[in-house]
């Protein structure tokens, strides 16, 4: 779910619970690692408005925006800009930030090869650049969603700002993230569709009572049937170590079935691929015949848990998180889908 691989409804519960030593202090433990300062030069834009050139490398900004400051990072690839360069907005999970998602997610790996900027946001906490939550659906994340954090306004801002800094393809902006992460792209994708061209959402599901995207938005859900935090079934998860905080996940499937109803897409799902090793499997699959070329596409993983598929081991460990998957790498599969998708 997260940097910290704590899922959103947990972390919601240690944000509220501030009464609960135990429940701190085991957050902590997982969360203060992954906490790391992002070297950054600031590049303004030049006088006649017109953006300038970011070098390549790593980035950090800051923001107002609600009466905050806000960060965030940027990854640049290498190599001069000959023309505007696609964006890949990069949301961490709850409890964690965007230096430690960067450093886990892979993205940059895949930034750097197929040339698109990737932006990592930091949600809003307790404290600061750790403990962060996005206020992502009706019923999450935590410290974000408890003091209704603008975070779609903030997702807008920072784009508006980046294109001040770097020539960036309005049309070819997409977003992803993990368990918080993914749940705030969800609702990005259904009430920002005219900014974001499509969505890859890992071991987090739409959580949103009012659902009316304005436009057919390409989705695509990475998910473990056995993840056991983020329930794939939906229903009462179980308590974080230290806690009796219980919260009621959203089921995966039916957040799809809503986007392949809005989508206007078949009802019938397309098998493409089928991968199994040592007890794990991942199955993609793909609703076609949805409005205006988009696409619902899933793939549904078995034997894994709620880590980050790919490489990186999950931070806090297997045995939050459950098994590793390397049977799909993440990174790999949202460039993989996103990229033949823009805005009208």
């Amino acid at each position: 779910m997260s940097n910290s691989i704590l899922s959103y409804a947990e972390v919601r519960g240690f944000v509220a619970d501030r009464t609960s030593r135990a429940a701190w202090t085991a957050l902590a433990l997982v969360a203060l690692p992954l906490i790391a300062s992002c070297s950054a030069r600031e590049r303004r834009a030049t006088a006649d408005g017109q953006a300038s050139s970011l070098t390549s490398g790593n980035h950090e900004f800051a923001i107002r925006h609600g009466g905050r400051r806000r960060t965030f990072l940027v990854h640049v690839p290498p190599g001069s800009q000959s023309a505007p360069l696609p964006v890949v907005m990069a949301f961490h999970g709850g409890g964690g930030n965007a230096s430690g998602f960067q450093r886990y997610a892979e993205l940059d790996r895949v930034a750097d090869r197929e040339r698109f900027v990737v932006v990592y946001p930091n949600g809003t906490g307790p404290l600061p650049n750790r403990l962060l939550t996005w206020n992502a659906g009706d019923g999450c994340c935590g410290y974000a969603l408890t003091n209704a954090v603008n975070d779609m306004g903030f997702a807008a801002t920072v784009l508006s700002d980046l294109e001040t800094r770097i020539a960036i393809d309005r049309r070819r902006v997409y977003a992803t993230g993990h368990s918080n992460g993914a749940i705030l792209a969800h609702r990005l994708a259904a009430e920002r569709s005219g900014i974001i061209a499509a969505v890859v959402a890992i071991a987090g599901a739409l959580d949103l009572k009012t659902f009316a995207p304005t436009r057919a938005v390409p989705v695509m859900q990475i998910h473990s049937v056995d993840d056991p935090r983020a329930l794939y079934a939906g229903g009462l998860g179980p308590p974080f170590p230290g806690t009796d905080n219980r919260v009621f996940h959203q089921p995966v499937q039916s957040g799809l079935d809503r986007w392949i109803a809005a989508n206007g897409c078949s009802t019938r799902a397309d098998t493409v691929a089928v991968k199994g090793d040592a007890g794990q499997t991942a199955t993609h699959l793909v609703w076609r015949g949805c409005r205006d070329g988009a696409e619902v596409a899933h793939w549904k993983l078995t034997g894994s848990g709620h880590g980050w598929p790919g490489e990186s081991p999950p931070p806090g460990g297997e045995a939050i998180a459950g098994p590793q998957t390397r049977l799909v790498r993440a990174a790999d599969e949202i460039w993989a889908f996103v990229s033949r998708f823009r805005l009208p």
